[in-house]
């Protein structure tokens, strides 16, 4: 059951999954990408039963309007032993859409093999989508339609150059803005959180590290 099989079988939806963004959609899999467990949010959200999810490719819930670049810059990253935070636009059994930031936790043998991946992810305040991560992906998408992805990789990493930042450290920093314009906006008085806080970083305080 590939990837390409399960898009013929779906009619993409422009709408958005309705969730309870406040939940964290965690699932596991082998070396290899395939699936070995999903927790209950993931199965809610995706819309795919425990079953229809145990043992498939986790690119079953791959968006069509993704970047290939994005899942190539993940998995070079992943395989190294680094963890990688990405914004993903995930596709529901229904059609819909779901858009997410990862977090992974790697596992070895005792060979230090990696075994499994353990990934944790969270919804992305659409102002973070629309106003930089949509028009970047489908700039990427673009590029790889006409050049392929060696060019779509080339354009992003002129892209992160420009910014000074690697991808990882553009996500965060695009977060933190966002965290911060929505706390000046709630009146919210930063200096009693102190610091340390501040430091602690999106990824701390959203996945509890």
């Amino acid at each position: 059951m590939n990837q390409e099989n399960h898009l013929q079988n779906r009619v993409i939806i422009d709408k958005e999954v309705t969730w309870d963004k406040t939940q964290v959609i965690m699932s596991k899999t082998n070396a290899f990408g395939i699936i070995e467990y999903a927790n209950e949010v993931f199965v809610d959200v995706c819309g795919y039963e425990d079953y229809e999810l145990m043992g498939q490719p986790h690119n079953i819930i791959r968006h069509p309007d993704m970047p290939k670049v994005i899942f190539k810059v993940l998995w070079e990253n992943l395989k190294q032993g680094k963890n990688f935070h990405a914004i993903v636009k995930n596709l529901a059994k229904s059609g819909r859409y779901y858009w997410v930031i990862t977090d992974f936790e790697i596992a070895r043998d005792e060979n230090d093999v990696i075994v499994n991946y353990f990934a944790r992810r969270q919804s992305v305040p659409q102002e973070v989508i629309a106003m930089h991560i949509e028009p970047l992906y489908k700039k990427l998408l673009q590029i790889e339609a006409a050049s392929g992805v060696e060019f779509s990789e080339k354009y992003l990493i002129g892209f992160l150059e420009e910014k000074k930042r690697s991808y990882v450290e553009y996500i965060k920093e695009l977060i933190f803005e966002n965290e911060k314009a929505q706390s000046k906006f709630a009146n919210y008085n930063a200096e009693e959180d102190g610091e340390e806080e501040e430091h602690r970083g999106f990824f701390g305080r959203l996945f509890g590290r």
